[in-house]
């Protein structure tokens, strides 16, 4: 039977939130805590498989738990359990190692169920936090300019740097220590990345870029 702890400020809501999870058969949870620094010290050297978290706690946040706890328990697994649904929030604990993001007013058959999937390996999320992130990924998708990174290694731009001074092929190649044949190459290979057919367009291409 999976053990799992609780991080909620709020009595009531922390010991029904325990019944429930005992009642359900399938999970033991013994332990609650009423503030982060409390979960902290006694987490790190009792620690649950599961983790149920509110976010908005007095004194240290529920995200900082996740960073300090995984440090010493890094197979620990959490569940924020909050009715915060800004974007903010949800990303700071995503980013901070949450794999479960479950409202408070959700029904009591969908946290227990929420609990159980998080803990058999899967990502709960509730309905509405689901959406905001997909809506997130499809907007950082269309807004994320392309990448203006130019394709070239190190040496074809040494080479191209060096062909842009009006070096021929064979003087590029005694700066480098490369064989004529080799710089030929390269610069054919700088041509078909920069997507250009001559010296001029190669040029002017990555000046562009950079």
């Amino acid at each position: 039977m999976m053990k799992v702890a609780i991080i909620e400020d709020i009595v009531n809501i922390a010991y029904d939130l325990k019944k429930l999870l005992n009642d359900s058969g399938k999970i033991e949870c013994t332990q609650v805590y009423h503030n982060a620094e409390s979960a902290i010290a006694f987490l790190k050297n009792f620690p649950a498989d599961i983790v149920i978290c509110d976010i908005g706690l007095p004194g240290m946040s529920g995200i900082q738990v996740i960073s300090e706890v995984r440090a010493c328990h890094p197979k620990t697994q959490f569940c924020m359990f909050t009715v915060f649904e800004d974007n903010q929030k949800i990303f700071e604990s995503i980013k901070a190692g949450a794999k479960g993001y479950v409202l408070k007013n959700s029904t009591p058959e969908s946290i227990v169920a929420s609990i159980l999937e998080l803990y058999n390996g899967g990502a709960p999320m509730s309905p509405e936090i689901a959406r905001k992130v997909i809506d997130a990924f499809a907007q950082a998708e269309v807004t994320t300019p392309p990448s203006t990174k130019h394709p070239l290694s190190e040496r074809e731009i040494q080479i191209l740097n060096l062909l842009s001074q009006g070096l021929l092929y064979k003087e590029i190649a005694d700066q480098v220590g490369l064989t004529t044949g080799t710089v030929k190459q390269h610069i054919h290979r700088i041509y078909d990345r920069l997507q250009v057919t001559n010296k001029t367009e190669a040029l002017n291409k990555y000046h562009n870029r950079n």
